[in-house]
Formats: C-alpha cells, sequence, structure tokens
C-alpha cells in the first residue's frame, strides 16, 4: 500500500499543474444501481499518466535529471513524461513497443519527447529491468514507482472527495500502478469499498493470479487495448496488488468496444480501449450498487475510433 501520506503530498503538490477530472453519473435507467465515470480522459494529454509522471519528476534529484528523462511506454506514459520534461526544460526518451498506436506516438513528439520504437520483447525488458542504457538520462518506470502511484492516487482522493461512499471502483490495469494507487488512498479513507482491477481478455495475467493465488505467465495477443493486457505480471506489482486489491475481472474485446461506443454515443466521451475496461466490466455483471469506472484515457487512433462506432470490434 502507498501511504496515504504519500498520496496527500502528492496533491499538494499535483494542484494547479493538473486537472481535476469531474465525476459524472451515467445516465443508464436500464442498468440496476448507480454508475459514475471519473473523467481522466480530460486531462492535458487525454490520460491519467500526467498525475504519476510529474510527482516522480517534481521529486527528483536535480543531479540526476540532468541528463534527461527516460521511461517505456505504449504511449500514455510517455506523453506524461515528455509533458513534464517540457515543463522542466528537460530531454526526454520514449521507449515504445512497435505495435504502440500513431495517434500516441504523435503527441509525444508533439510534446518533444525522442521516441524510439524496438521490439515488445525489448519493450518489456526495459520495464522488466527499470532501465534503458542506449538512452541517457534517469529512468522514470511508468509503473512500479512509488511517486508514480502515489501520483495517480490522487484520484482516489477525488472520487471520494465528489462520492462519499462508493460500494465498487473499477480500474483499468496495465502494469498495476494505477490501480494500487487508487485502491491505496480508497482503502485508507474508506475501507469498506471494494476495488477491482480490469484487465482484456487477450492479456489479462492479474485476473488468472488472482484465481490461481500466484501469478503465472498467460497467453497474450496485441489488441486495440493498447494501454492494458500482457504476458506477465511485473513480481513487485503482483505482491502489491494482493495487499490493496478484492480482485480482478477480465472483459472481451466485444465488450470493450461496446463500452467505447455507449461512452461516445451516450456520455459523449471519447475513451480508448483501455480506458473503457471497467465501464465494459460493470455493464457485464450489472452490480445493484453505486460503482465508479475509471476512464483512464481518450488517446485512440481515428480509424479504430470510426470502426467501432459504426458496430465493429477491431
Amino acid at each position: 500500500m502507498i501511504p496515504i501520506e504519500e498520496i496527500r503530498a502528492a496533491r499538494e503538490r499535483l494542484a494547479g499543474r493538473i486537472v481535476r477530472t469531474p465525476l459524472v453519473r451515467l445516465e443508464r435507467p436500464e442498468q440496476p444501481g448507480a454508475l459514475y465515470l471519473k473523467l481522466e480522459n480530460l486531462q492535458p494529454i487525454g490520460s491519467f499518466k500526467l498525475r504519476g509522471a510529474l510527482n516522480a519528476i517534481l521529486q527528483s534529484d536535480a543531479e540526476k535529471l540532468r541528463g534527461g528523462v527516460v521511461t517505456a511506454s505504449a504511449g500514455n506514459m510517455g506523453q506524461g513524461v515528455a509533458w513534464a520534461a517540457r515543463e522542466l526544460g528537460l530531454p526526454c526518451t520514449v521507449v515504445v513497443p512497435d505495435h504502440a498506436p500513431e495517434t500516441k506516438l504523435a503527441a509525444i513528439e508533439r510534446l518533444g519527447g525522442e521516441v524510439v520504437k524496438v521490439s515488445y520483447e525489448r519493450w518489456w525488458q526495459a520495464i522488466s529491468e527499470s532501465a534503458f542504457p542506449e538512452a541517457a538520462g534517469a529512468f522514470i518506470h511508468p509503473v512500479q514507482n512509488e511517486r508514480v502511484m502515489a501520483g495517480n492516487g490522487t484520484i482516489g482522493l477525488e472520487i471520494l472527495d465528489d462520492l462519499a461512499d462508493p460500494d465498487r471502483v473499477l480500474v483499468p490495469f496495465g502494469g498495476g500502478g494505477l490501480s494500487v494507487g487508487i485502491a491505496s488512498a480508497v482503502k485508507a479513507v474508506r475501507p469498506a469499498t471494494k476495488v477491482y482491477a480490469v484487465e482484456p481478455e487477450t492479456g489479462a495475467p492479474l485476473t488468472a493470479a488472482f484465481e490461481r493465488g500466484e501469478p503465472r505467465p498467460v497467453e497474450y495477443t496485441v489488441s486495440f487495448v493498447d494501454g492494458s493486457g500482457a504476458p506477465a505480471l511485473l513480481p513487485e506489482m503482483w505482491l502489491r496488488a494482493q495487499g490493496v486489491l478484492d480482485g480482478a475481472f477480465a472483459v472481451s474485446l466485444d465488450e470493450t468496444a461496446a463500452a467505447v461506443r455507449l461512452l461516445a454515443g451516450r456520455a459523449r466521451v471519447v475513451a480508448e480501449g483501455a480506458g473503457a475496461l471497467a465501464l465494459a466490466a460493470a455493464l457485464h455483471h450489472g452490480w445493484d450498487e453505486q460503482v465508479v469506472c475509471i476512464v483512464s484515457g481518450g488517446n485512440i487512433d481515428a480509424g479504430k475510433l470510426a470502426q467501432i462506432l459504426v458496430g465493429e470490434t477491431p
């Protein structure tokens, strides 16, 4: 668990630098209970990643930052680190897998970041080892960095400020930094609230780990849900997730596309695949409760969004 004092300090540190995103109710009379959307797609970079990236870099040693910053990302963390680096006048390198969406890569470059494309295996190695020696600069891990997770945890504090007694909070799961951060904040303030992670069925190692009681590699297929899904868990994140999460769910690509479609048609919200995972799980299970769905980002390629809006699953 990330200490609540660190999350509260992060909220003060980030005040005025990020958007305090709204929590809005999704009007859906046919659904039991009440669904709420935490709209992190409204951050300046279109993703929650700005919170963690800024919190981590603002606390980093100035000497270590002299050579700039480096991260490994499928796109959104790269934008967060690039944004923070631009604010502080630092060079930035973002290592991305070769399937990363062009929408996100173009955004990184607009923010002044240098994109380095590598194979998925080399990208995962950089994440596993918290290093990419080929590039100069301080490595900002996209997931297993306590300062990143504390920044993410500020979302949990904002949710409880706006809705005092949610029954469930559903959080997209990529590497675990978002869900662990949010769960740490929520459990510290309101332990009765259940917090669950949500993954795509095309790569759901956390769901499998909760079912088996231990982590093991799973089959993974690249999909339009590029911000979530993986062949394995980072060992440190499994230990952290076990301590604060109540479980995990996996949803299909069709269910995820349907959630993207519903968000666009009913709420006029553009969500990327990972950003719609939480709502997909809520729609699937239909709990008669107060459920908060984290819409983690909205950076989706226009072509994929167009496919989804006409009823297809990319």
